[in-house]
């Protein structure tokens, strides 16, 4: 997900995105571990859009 699209996400779609890449990150953690994923670097993409979303919800709420 790009910034962009981010920023336009309400309060309520950031907190349900953020749950559902949190799930998607654990599951590709939990699927690597077992057996090599063909492309690695989906964990990282999805640790860094989690990363991306929580930061906006705190600067939401802090406004």
């Amino acid at each position: 997900m790009k910034q962009s699209e981010i920023k336009e996400l309400s309060i309520e779609e950031l907190k349900e995105r953020l749950a559902d890449f949190k799930k998607q990150h654990e599951d590709l953690k939990m699927a690597h571990s077992v057996t090599p994923l063909e492309n690695p670097l989906q964990i990282r993409h999805t640790r860094r859009t989690v990363a991306r979303l929580a930061t906006e919800l705190t600067k939401r709420e802090l406004q």
